[in-house]
C-alpha cells in the first residue's frame, strides 16, 4: 500500500479522518507507526498529501490531513475488454487503476465462457476493492469507471460509434501488419478493444472496424491480456 485511500465516510471534520479497518492494521503492522509520524494519504476520487497521526491504538487511527496534490493525470484512453477469465480479471482491473485508465468496458465475446458473468468477482463490492488496491498502488484517487454489456453486438452497433467521437478507435488483433505507424503518441484520445484469450473472431473483428476503429497488429506473438494492456500502453504513451 503505497498510497492509504481515505473514503468521505473517514472524515469526521473538514481535516480530521479516523479508520478503524484493515488500514488500522496495515498501519500499524506494515508502517510501524507511532503518534507524531506522517504517512502518504488520499482522499478518494480527491486531493492527495499528507496526514499525521494524531492517536494511534488497536482500536483507531486519527488523522490530522492536509490534502493539497491533485492526483495523477489520467490516460486519454478507453479500454473495452472481453471478459478474462474470473483468476484473470481481478488482475486485470488492478492494472487498469494502476495504469491510469478511467473508463472500462467489459463485454461478451463468442470466445467468452458464458459461465465468467457469474464469478463472484463481478460484483460492485469486489470490483470496487480490486479497484482500490490498484490505486493504492499508484498513488492515485481517481476511481475508474467500469461499465459492463453482456451483449456484442448491441454494444458494437449502438454504443461504441459514439465512444468513438473525438476518439481513434483501434482493435488489438493480429488482422494486418500495416499499423506500425499508429505505435507513436496518439494525437487523440483512444479507445482500444483487446479480445478474450484466442482473440477476436473474425465477424467481431468486422463488426468493430465497421463501427470506426483501425486494426493494430502487434507481431507474431500472441499475448495475454495482462501482458498486452501494459505493452500498449507503454508503446502508445511512452
Amino acid at each position: 500500500m503505497n498510497l492509504l485511500l481515505l473514503k468521505p465516510e473517514d472524515l469526521t471534520e473538514t481535516d480530521i479522518a479516523v479508520i478503524r479497518d484493515h488500514r488500522l492494521r496495515h498501519v500499524i503492522e506494515v508502517h510501524r507507526a507511532h503518534p507524531g509520524d506522517t504517512l502518504k494519504v488520499g482522499l478518494l476520487d480527491g486531493n492527495m498529501g499528507q496526514a499525521e497521526i494524531l492517536v494511534l491504538d488497536r482500536q483507531q487511527a486519527t488523522l490530522r490531513l492536509t490534502l493539497t496534490e491533485p492526483p495523477p493525470e489520467a490516460l486519454p484512453l478507453t479500454l473495452v475488454l472481453a471478459l478474462p477469465r474470473p483468476k484473470m480479471l481481478r488482475r486485470c482491473l488492478r492494472m487498469v487503476a494502476e495504469l491510469g485508465i478511467k473508463r472500462l468496458y467489459l463485454i461478451h465475446s463468442f470466445r467468452v465462457e458464458k459461465s465468467y458473468w457469474q464469478s463472484p468477482l463481478l460484483r460492485d463490492g469486489e470490483i470496487h476493492q480490486s479497484l482500490l488496491e490498484g490505486l493504492e498502488q499508484a498513488k492515485d484517487t481517481r476511481l475508474p469507471r467500469i461499465v459492463i454489456r453482456r451483449r456484442f453486438k448491441p454494444f458494437v452497433e449502438d454504443e461504441l460509434p459514439a465512444l468513438l467521437l473525438g476518439h481513434q478507435g483501434l482493435v488489438a488483433h493480429p488482422y494486418t501488419a500495416t499499423a506500425g505507424e499508429l505505435l507513436l503518441p496518439p494525437p487523440q484520445p483512444l479507445v482500444i478493444c483487446i479480445g478474450p484469450e484466442g482473440g477476436f473472431i473474425p465477424y467481431e473483428v468486422e463488426k468493430l472496424l465497421a463501427a470506426g476503429c483501425l486494426p493494430l497488429d502487434l507481431g507474431e506473438r500472441i499475448y495475454r491480456v495482462e501482458t498486452v494492456l501494459p505493452l500498449l500502453v507503454g508503446r502508445l504513451f511512452r
